[in-house]
């Protein structure tokens, strides 16, 4: 379980970095494209952030398993 608690904190950090720095190439995917479509972009981003907080639960919760 420690493995997949630091692999869930880790996947959080990269999802706030990418929110953080929108990289052009990630921020322009088709699927990002489509939630900044019904969300704006600033709903995207705040969308990444609940999610990198899920998964920083998540591996908290798995690491304190």
């Amino acid at each position: 379980m420690t493995i997949w608690g630091i692999l869930a904190v880790v996947y959080a950090l990269a999802v706030v970095l990418i929110a953080v720095m929108k990289p052009e190439k990630i921020w322009n995917m088709k699927k990002i494209e489509l939630f900044k479509k019904f969300l704006g972009d600033k709903g995207t981003e705040i969308f990444f952030y609940i999610w990198a907080l899920g998964f920083l639960v998540l591996g908290i919760w798995l690491l304190t398993k």
